[in-house]
């Protein structure tokens, strides 16, 4: 394994030449306004990112104000020009790309700073979708009914996005999305996700970026990519941020708040984003199902289950973070994050157990009551340093998160024949299942600048998680509490990877520009029962190779090909044997004997004009982790098994323009058919079927200050693995009127007009044939209120995503 590194420079050597060949070239000129007229010798050109404003690279101008910066990379940039006793200039944004080598950009003029000088805010109108490269973006403000609504609801009306009745996330088809909030993965998963990301607010994001085939600098979790949460964020000088609140009315109230705050000031910058959230939800679920006689496979009973839910709860949220500029090149920095949600839930749920005749038998109520409290606290150091003047850059992560999860469950269960009447004496299930997780994590990544524009980028990771998960039930029947030692259980798990990644990119030709990349990945877990004594043991190292390919035809149209290999591990909960109830005969269960799954993907698209974008894709899947409901005598559980192979052929189609000054549309439309070869519950089963997605956003400037918006999104109906889903879509509105010298906003929007967002589903395979239908409470009013406020001057906007701990956050589930 110690000749990994050298084997792979091995590999990407023949690429060096062909991709120093060639670079982009930038040149201008800088004029100055002063009571003299005279010109200022030395001013200081800086080369930006237009995507998050880093500095790139730096120059001066020469004593006519002329200057130049050569050997660029393809990319997105802008220029800023800036002088003692002047006041920063910027350009406009411009691109560096295969077809366009060399720009000349407009003079820029530099007006002295007055004697008294207040804060400007400049403001920009984003489009609600962007469409890039590498990833689409969502800007999270841009969209009117995003106002009031939780990180879960913004992500369901994203383009490719997709969220099951159990909250999991799928993209473009595909479930194992690895989810990441400011670069660093949230290490939750299934419904645990879905409940933190319903407890933070749309107030708190800036940007969701979707990445389906990310580069080798990301970790290789998620089977269908990367799903980047970015919060706010401001490193203008002074200070500057945001109040918001927001009121929300369903079947129940809701109201969310938030304050981020940015400061800096010479060296320091200090940054925090605090948020609190109060929700009572409604959620009915019903299911028919029925029971086979196991001899003769004829119809036993039929089971008729409803089940009313109300969910109410806090979620607390608090982002504190400093970066100290040591010096020019370097910036030390901290991040600390702290989440506390305590919440309760009541439930009722009757089943009502017919013949086969469909005569009434008998009713079984079940009540019950769950408390939680989730806990998580996270630290990240991080260090950045840019080495010399030709761009060398080192970065360095530390981080540390904690995961604390007491929940106690308490299940009364009451027996009546078909008249109502009491037939046995009803039983209680107490039930204590903490969860307790801690990760641990480090990373280190060098960029090395080439020739002609080229880049080399390399890394190492590494991450040591360590969950216990200590689940005790109790009977208490007839009085007595008694310990019940067949569904108690202690579990204990550890994992360790390691990674190491090497990415080489730059221009092949003069329209054709390449991006080359290898990460290789160490796995070593170990999972404990200590009730029973069972231990399992994961050993494996694994080669993730990306390739893209991009060739602008002309100015245009370019066309991409990327390829890329992932993996998709289990869960942390989902390997835990343990038993979540609903009701006395449904539950969910963990499977210790979860193995990885892995997925090749490749993608071949077509941009013109920089707003139509079409893409064909190939997956192939095996081993593929799919939620399954297994039947075992009256009882149903849903657990996740290992189910074969799994191939998809998707289609998507991506518009984002402006049909008018004052119109502006978003439109994706994704088609995708999955093919699945397996074995289910013992039953060999193969299918095909395609499914639709379709996610919409117009948008209409009624005047200077009013907008107005109309989004929604379609399901057609398909299969979501094994379980076919019925279809569904959603259509919501709103108004958006700025006032307050743009200071502040007011936004009114219905979420859910007309109530169709319900989840439908059908499952027959085996023993098993259900109906489920569940209805949330997805049709709510939103009026919201966002104030905004700074006084400064612009400074170095560099952001960077920050964490080591990347795709372990993801796999924790957060209740």
């Amino acid at each position: 394994m110690r000749f990994f590194p050298l084997v792979v420079l091995l590999l990407l050597l023949p690429f060096y030449k062909v991709f120093a060949q060639t670079g982009g070239k930038i040149t201008g000129r800088i004029t100055v306004t002063n009571e003299n007229r005279a010109d200022v010798q030395q001013v200081t050109v800086a080369l930006l990112s237009a995507k998050d404003s880093a500095v790139i690279k730096m120059t001066a101008s020469s004593k006519d104000g002329a200057y130049k910066l050569e050997l660029i990379s393809n990319g997105k940039y802008l220029i800023a020009a800036s002088a003692v006793g002047y006041k920063k200039a910027f350009s406009n944004a411009f691109e560096i790309s295969a077809a366009t080598q060399e720009v000349r950009l407009p003079v820029l003029s530099l007006m002295p700073v007055t004697k008294s000088m207040t804060a400007v805010t400049v403001t920009g109108k984003r489009p609600p979708v962007e469409q890039k490269i590498d990833r689409t973006v969502v800007n999270v403000e841009a969209a009117v009914t995003n106002a009031g609504a939780s990180a879960l609801e913004v992500l369901e009306k994203s383009p490719g996005i997709m969220v099951d009745k159990d909250g999991n996330i799928s993209l473009k088809g595909k479930e194992g999305v690895l989810v990441m909030i400011d670069g660093r993965p949230t290490q939750l998963g299934g419904a645990d996700l879905a409940n933190l990301l319903r407890n933070m607010h749309a107030s708190q994001m800036d940007q969701v970026e979707i990445m389906t085939n990310p580069p080798a600098r990301y970790d290789a979790a998620g089977n269908a990519g990367i799903i980047n949460i970015k919060t706010k964020k401001n490193k203008a000088f002074g200070y500057n941020g945001s109040a918001a609140i927001n009121y929300v009315q369903g079947k129940y109230p809701k109201v969310n708040e938030s304050f981020n705050f940015n400061y800096r000031e010479g060296r320091v910058n200090i940054f925090t984003n605090l948020s609190h959230s109060y929700r009572k939800n409604y959620e009915r679920l019903t299911i028919q199902r029925n029971i086979f006689n196991s001899n003769n496979g004829e119809v036993e009973n039929h089971f008729s289950q409803r089940g009313d839910k109300v969910a109410e709860g806090n979620a607390y949220n608090a982002k504190v973070g400093l970066d100290f500029f040591a010096s020019k090149r370097t910036t030390y920095g901290f991040v600390f994050n702290g989440y506390s949600s305590p919440s309760k839930n009541f439930s009722v749920n009757q089943t009502d157990i017919a013949s086969a005749a469909k005569e009434l038998q008998s009713i079984t109520r079940a009540t019950v009551n769950n408390k939680m409290h989730w806990n998580n606290a996270s630290l990240n150091l991080n260090y950045r340093t840019v080495l010399d003047t030709t761009g060398k850059e080192l970065t360095a992560d530390l981080d540390y998160m904690a995961y604390n999860a007491p929940y106690l469950q308490t299940m009364t269960n009451a027996y009546y024949d078909a008249t109502g009447v009491p037939f046995a004496k009803a039983d209680t299930l107490l039930a204590n299942l903490p969860q307790e997780i801690n990760v641990y994590g480090g990373r280190v990544d060098y960029l090395h600048p080439l020739k002609k524009g080229a880049k080399l980028e390399a890394g190492l990771k590494t991450s040591i998680v360590r969950t216990d998960n200590n689940a005790g039930f109790d009977s208490v029947q007839y009085g007595n509490t008694v310990h019940d030692d067949k569904r108690s259980n202690h579990f204990l798990y550890e994992e360790n990877i390691n990674a190491a990644y090497l990415n080489l990119s730059g221009s092949i030709a003069k329209r054709l520009s390449a991006q080359l990349g290898l990460r290789l990945e160490n796995t070593n877990a170990t999972g404990r029962q200590l009730t029973t004594g069972i231990t399992f043991n994961r050993h494996y190292t694994q080669l993730f190779p990306t390739v893209y390919l991009q060739y602008a035809v002309n100015k245009k149209n370019n066309i991409g090909l990327n390829f890329g290999r992932r993996i998709r591990r289990p869960n942390y909960e989902s390997l835990n044997p343990f038993i979540k109830f609903i009701d006395r005969y449904t539950y969910s269960q963990g499977n210790p004997n979860l193995k990885q799954q892995f997925s090749n993907n490749i993608e071949v698209s077509h941009t013109y004009k920089s707003f139509l974008t079409t893409t064909l894709n190939y997956t192939l899947t095996k081993d593929i982790l799919q939620s399954v409901i297994e039947q075992k005598g009256r009882e149903a559980y849903s657990t996740q098994a290992n189910l074969a192979t799994l191939r998809q052929f998707g289609l998507a189609i991506s518009i984002n323009n402006s049909l008018t000054k004052w119109w502006t549309n978003s439109l994706y439309i994704n088609v995708f058919n999955n093919y699945f070869n397996g074995i289910v519950s013992n039953t060999p089963i193969t299918f095909s079927a395609t499914r639709l997605a379709i996610n919409g956003s117009q948008q209409w400037k009624v005047s200077k200050a009013l907008t107005a918006e109309l989004s929604g999104f379609y399901r057609s109906a398909g299969f979501d693995g094994v379980i076919r889903m019925k279809s569904m879509g959603s259509l919501s509105a709103g108004l958006s009127q700025n006032l307050l010298k743009d200071k502040g906003t007011v936004r009114l929007s219905v979420r859910d007009i007309f109530f169709t967002q319900k989840a439908r589903a059908i499952v027959d395979y085996g023993n098993v044939d259900a109906r489920f239908q569940e209805v949330r409470e997805s049709r709510v009013v939103n009026l919201g209120f966002t104030y905004r406020f700074s006084k400064g001057k612009m400074g170095n906007n560099k952001k960077r995503n920050t964490g080591s701990a990347n795709e372990e956050q993801n796999r924790i589930n957060v209740q």
